[in-house]
Formats: structure tokens, C-alpha cells, sequence
């Protein structure tokens, strides 16, 4: 892609900018080096934070070391370096060390690549070096930062993230293929909607393994050949990845087993990996018209959804010939899983669809959905109708993107398990209207009018449905809370409800004092959560309806980062029989290491797809907002006292230090 002229602009006036200040540095003496320093690290810093800055930024990193940019501080001794602290460095630090780093990190892979000679450390040793910082930090690499991360490093995340694919460039990603080959699984057990990071990331991998010299041994290859066949050639007929045009000629040559086994091809891939290949869009296109009787096998049905799709056939096949195209396969994994969970035997929930179906959008939505050219494909209202299958697919799927709209993520996620017609009127409103109609305790509350003043922000990163509605939602869930204000209690415990539906429990339980932000009766917190959810203590009661909650988010050393919104989906044994809490978490990778051993799992405990999972008392320890129906709470709980001890002392050694 062509760098914009004013970003070109940009980066030529900031590197002279920085030659100049970098000259400045050298012809300063060693002592009073500091004083000059700060204007370097901070016109690298800019330059670095634009499209090719960090390009520009390497090719002055000799000079930058020769001036004495790391005179003084501990990376003028790079052989004494670890990489774990220099990831770290890169998630935690703020602006100047964190810019220090990011040039220290340049200088080794100018060495790495022999560029520059270091008598003090070899070029091996450096790019064994920065190989393991970019697997330590994969995700900045190649996919979306989590909540830690994006509040963090705030303003420099871009910078940071272009920074590290520059270095996995520099040093080559067979460095760091392995770890890449698992992180890509490791994400997929997660099944993402949104799966564009993930198949760059298994573009990379590809294109790095059809190399002339990979140097990967093929026992260690065959999760991503696994990867790649799925995407690329997942059948017989498409194994070679010969183009989406030859591949339809070829299918008016198969007779009905070969057809067959292309069918039960496709579904085993797209189940196994939670990838979907183009080729499969292709097929199910084809087979709709010449063999409607794999269909069933084409999207790996079990008899639950082949049942559903004998009841519905129609509709799924105007579902495929209006959402299923190459640039929207995804959205045939969602149509599996939306017949699987028999969403349509509810029953407005077909006559819902048809309506979406013909739904003509509005020009807004169209815009805010990548444009609004008549003639694009797919348009708008085609990648809007996928999206939305696949969401009533995967409610557990959705991501915020890098965006700090965590509450809305979660109201989409909850819509789709407990109410989907509500979340079809949602986007029917928000795509053909641009308005979404909602009441607080009675007072009408119209979003188009909120968006007057205040201003729709457009999200790139996140899924069609999304794209569309969040900022009808954000607006509303804004001005809930506004109402709520001059009110002594956390405005949450009134919004909730209001936002989300019936079933939030009226209950509201919160572990800190609001005016104060203290920890608060917190005793009585954890023994209530006991007694609604732990099927100890409340009578063996499941969770009935997914439940929004707010845990504090601590990062890798257990500071407070910030509170975040979940939705509790259930609560039992795990395969080891130890009592988890299993909850939807809308980051976009929810395996996160929260400090102090806690560490939340979304795969291998029991969980679900799109679940995370922690031991009940480690859950408890970083809650400290949640609903409950006072009906259904145990009178009688026995909790044990040590129990609320090892939790509490969990909290007051992270995110409760100081409260």
C-alpha cells in the first residue's frame, strides 16, 4: 500500500528534524548528554508513530548510538539485556524508556543483520535476543492488544506494534515461526468472529514455509499445514490453491462421491480450524443450485442442525445466496453454528431475518460499513447480513476491537445468547433508521438525537454488526449513565437492566464504596456470590441467563489496570473437578495473565468456545461488580471463612492494594 503524501511529508520533515537533534547529541559532552537526550526520544517517538517512520528511524540507528542515546543507562550494555524484561519494557513502560527500548531493539537488529558490528555482543547472540522478545510478544506483532496493553501503552500502541513487525521483518519470521504456529491455535480455540489477523497471520506462515529453506522440521510443521490447507486448499479439489474460477470449472466434472467427499471435506475443515476457506463459499454457492443435498455435509452438520435446516430451508438458502460469497466465507462457519444452537425455532427470529434480508441501509450504516458505493462487492447490506449470521452463530465470538467499547461488545454478545430477536431489531433500527430506540425508567431515549452531540466514531477493526451499531449503543449507554448522576450508588446497578434486558437480576453487589473507591463490606460480596452462583452453596442452581459483571483488570504484576465489563455465562466443575467460573470476556484475545498466578484459560478447563474460565475463588478475587436475583439466593449459604480469606487476600495483593 502507498504511503499518503502528508504522512511522506511527515516523515521526511521529522528525520531531518531528528538528524538535526541527533548531531546536537553527538556534539554534546558525555555528562550533559541527558540534556539533549529527551528532544531525541521524543522526535523519535513521533517519527516512529507514522506509516514508515520506523524504517526511517533504523536507518539512522547507528548514528543515533554513535551520538550516545544510550550513554548511561542499561542499554549501553546490550550483552547484560534479558528478553523477558525487554518485553515486558515494550507492554509497561511509558514514552522515553519506552522509546529507549524500542531504538535499543533497532540497534540489535542492525547487528543481527550485520549492518552494524558490536564489540560487545555478536550478531547470533542478537537476534537470538530479539527472537525471543517477538515471541514473548507475539500479539503485538501480529494481532489486537488486550485491555492492559491498549490502556498502558495508550498513544504509543501503534508505534509499538509497527515497531515489532519492523524487527520480525529485519531478523525473519523463522525466528519465531513455532511460537507463531501455536499462538494462531491458540487464538482459533478462542473462534473469533473477527479471523482477518489471524489468516495474515497464516498468510505469513505460508508464504515463510514455501521457502526454499524454512528450516522448520516437518513433525513441527503439520499444525500449520494443518492451518494453511484449511484456508488455501482444505479438499482434494482445491488442494494445490488453484483460483476460485478454475475450482467452479471443476466441480461440473465431479460425479457424486467426489462432490460428496468435497462436502465432508469443507465442513471437517472449518470445524477443526474455526478457518473458512474461500473455496468453501464457492462450493456451497454451487451445490445450492446443483446439489442442495450436501448441504448438510458442506457446513458439518449434526442432526440437531440438519433437523433445523429441514424446517427452514428456504431461508438458509437465500441466507447462502445473499451472505455467502469468498469475501465473506466466514459467515458459513455462523450459519452452522446459528443452525446447531436451533436459534430459528425461536419464532421471530425467522420473520427477522427476511426483513434483514431486503432491509435497504441507510447511508450512514453504509458508511460507517466501508462505504457507499452502489456497485462495491460484497455492498454493505451483503457484509452486514453475514456478519450478523455469524454473530447469531457465535455470540461468544465477538471482540471491541482497540476500542474501549467493552459495554457494548458485551450487550451484543448477551443479546445473541439470551435475546436474538431483540439483537435483530437492534441492527434492523441502527442499519435501515440510524436510530436505536431504547427507555431508562420510563424516558424515551432516541440515539440519533444523542449523536448530535456526540459525534459517531467510525471502528475499522471489529466485525459488521459492530461497526454498525456500537456507536448507537455507546451513546445510550452514555446518557443511562449520565442520568444516573448525583445518585450515592455505582450508576451500574440501575443501567444494567435497563440496557440489557429483563433477565439482568435486579440484585446489584459491589465490592468498593463508591465515593471513597475502598473496598467495602467485602465479606458479604464474596459470600453472596456464593450463594447465587457457586452450585455449592445455592442449592446446585445453573446460571439461566448470562449475567453482566465488572472485573478490576490487573496486568502481568497484578497493578490495577482499569475496570472492565463481562457477562458470567455459567459456573461448575472443570475436567480436574475444580469448581471455574466460565465468563465471555469481549477482548479480542481473552488469554490473559493477570498477576499473582492468575491466570485466565479459554481452552483445556471445560470451557466453551469463546469462554474464559478461572478457579471460582481467583474469579472472585478480581470481581467487583455483579447482578443476582434476591429470589434465588441461598438463605443458608455455609461459606467457609477461609475461603473469603484466600480471596480477599488475593484482592488486596492486586488491584485492592491501597483500598
Amino acid at each position: 500500500m502507498n504511503q499518503p503524501e502528508g504522512d511522506q511529508a511527515r516523515v521526511q520533515e521529522l528525520a531531518r528534524r531528528l538528524d538535526e537533534v541527533c548531531r546536537r547529541l553527538d556534539e554534546t559532552r558525555d555528562f550533559a548528554k541527558f540534556t539533549q537526550s529527551a528532544n531525541v526520544l521524543e522526535t523519535a517517538r513521533r517519527l516512529m508513530a507514522l506509516p514508515g517512520g520506523v524504517a526511517a528511524v533504523y536507518e539512522r540507528i547507528g548514528d543515533l548510538a554513535d551520538a550516545g542515546i544510550f550513554s548511561g543507562s542499561d542499554w549501553e550494555f546490550p550483552q547484560n539485556l534479558r528478553p523477558a524484561a525487554a518485553a515486558n519494557t515494550l507492554k509497561l513502560a511509558r514514552d522515553h524508556t519506552l522509546v529507549l527500548e524500542c531504538l535499543s531493539e533497532l540497534h540489535l537488529a542492525a547487528i543481527a543483520r550485520e549492518e552494524l558490528s558490536s564489540d560487545r555482543i555478536e550478531a547470533d547472540e542478537a537476534r537470538a535476543f530479539l527472537a525471543q522478545v517477538l515471541a514473548l510478544n507475539l500479539r503485538l506483532v501480529f494481532g489486537q492488544l488486550d485491555e492492559a496493553e491498549r490502556v498502558r501503552l495508550g498513544r504509543n500502541a501503534e508505534m509499538v506494534q509497527q515497531h515489532q513487525r519492523f524487527v520480525a521483518e529485519q531478523i525473519g519470521y523463522g525466528e519465531i515461526i513455532e511460537k507463531l504456529i501455536a499462538e494462531i491455535w491458540r487464538i482459533l480455540a478462542q473462534r473469533p468472529i473477527d479471523t482477518s489477523h489471524v489468516q495474515e497471520m497464516v498468510t505469513r506462515v505460508a508464504v515463510y514455509l514455501a521457502s526454499e529453506d524454512p528450516g522448520l522440521p516437518a513433525n513441527r510443521a503439520s499444525g500449520a499445514e494443518r492451518l494453511i490447507s484449511a484456508l488455501y486448499g482444505p479438499t482434494r479439489g482445491c488442494r494445490e490453491d488453484p483460483g476460485l474460477e478454475v475450482y467452479e470449472n471443476r466441480l461440473t466434472g465431479m460425479d457424486e462421491t467426489a462432490l460428496r467427499d468435497e462436502a465432508l471435506g469443507f465442513g471437517r475443515a472449518m470445524h477443526d480450524t474455526g478457518l473458512v476457506s474461500p473455496y468453501h463459499a464457492v462450493f456451497l454457492r454451487w451445490i445450492l443450485d446443483q446439489s442442495p443435498d450436501l448441504v448438510p455435509a458442506a457446513l458439518g452438520l449434526s442432526s440437531t442442525g440438519t433437523e433445523a435446516l429441514a424446517c427452514y430451508r428456504e431461508l438458509i438458502h437465500v441466507l447462502i445466496d445473499e451472505a455467502v460469497w469468498p469475501e465473506t466465507a466466514h459467515a458459513i462457519y455462523g450459519l452452522a453454528g446459528m443452525l446447531e444452537r436451533g436459534v430459528l425455532y425461536h419464532a421471530p427470529i425467522g420473520p427477522a431475518l427476511w426483513r434483514q434480508i431486503h432491509l435497504q441501509l441507510c447511508p450512514e450504516a453504509e458508511s460507517l460499513l466501508g462505504g457507499t458505493d452502489a456497485n462495491a462487492h460484497p455492498s454493505g447490506r451483503v457484509r452486514l447480513l453475514s456478519g450478523l449470521v455469524t454473530m447469531l452463530g457465535l455470540p461468544r465470538g465477538i471482540g471491541q476491537g482497540d476500542n474501549p467499547t467493552c459495554q457494548a461488545a458485551r450487550a451484543l454478545s448477551l443479546w445473541s445468547s439470551n435475546d436474538p430477536d431483540y439483537l435483530l431489531q437492534v441492527v434492523a433500527w441502527a442499519s435501515r433508521d440510524n436510530d436505536v430506540q431504547s427507555y431508562f425508567e420510563g424516558k424515551s431515549l432516541s440515539s440519533a438525537q444523542l449523536l448530535q452531540t456526540q459525534p459517531a466514531t467510525t471502528f475499522t477493526d471489529v466485525d459488521p454488526v459492530s461497526a454498525v451499531t456500537v456507536p448507537h449503543l455507546d451513546a445510550i449507554y452514555n446518557e443511562m449513565g449520565r442520568l444516573c448522576i448525583g445518585r450515592s450508588e455505582d450508576p451500574h446497578r440501575w443501567v444494567n437492566p435497563e440496557f440489557h434486558g429483563w433477565w439482568v437480576g435486579r440484585g446489584f453487589a459491589i465490592a468498593v464504596n463508591v465515593t471513597t473507591g475502598m473496598l467495602h463490606d467485602f465479606d458479604t460480596f464474596v459470600r453472596r456470590f456464593y450463594a447465587c452462583y457457586h452450585p455449592l452453596y445455592n442449592g446446585n442452581n445453573p446460571v439461566i441467563h448470562s449475567q453482566p459483571a465488572g472485573v478490576a483488570v490487573t496486568d502481568i504484576t497484578a497493578r490495577f489496570v482499569g475496570w472492565h465489563a463481562i457477562s458470567i455465562e455459567r459456573v461448575g466443575y472443570d475436567p480436574e473437578g475444580i469448581i471455574r467460573v466460565y465468563f465471555f470476556n469481549p477482548n479480542n484475545d481473552s488469554t490473559q495473565d493477570w498477576g499473582n498466578g492468575v491466570m485466565v484459560a479459554t481452552e483445556g478447563n471445560g470451557e466453551r468456545y469463546g469462554e474464559s474460565s478461572l478457579p471460582v475463588e481467583q474469579f472472585v478475587s478480581r470481581l467487583y461488580i455483579y447482578h443476582f436475583d434476591p429470589r434465588d439466593e441461598a438463605s443458608q449459604a455455609n461459606v467457609p471463612a477461609d475461603a473469603v480469606a484466600r480471596i480477599e487476600e488475593l484482592a488486596r495483593a492486586s488491584w485492592a492494594a491501597d483500598r
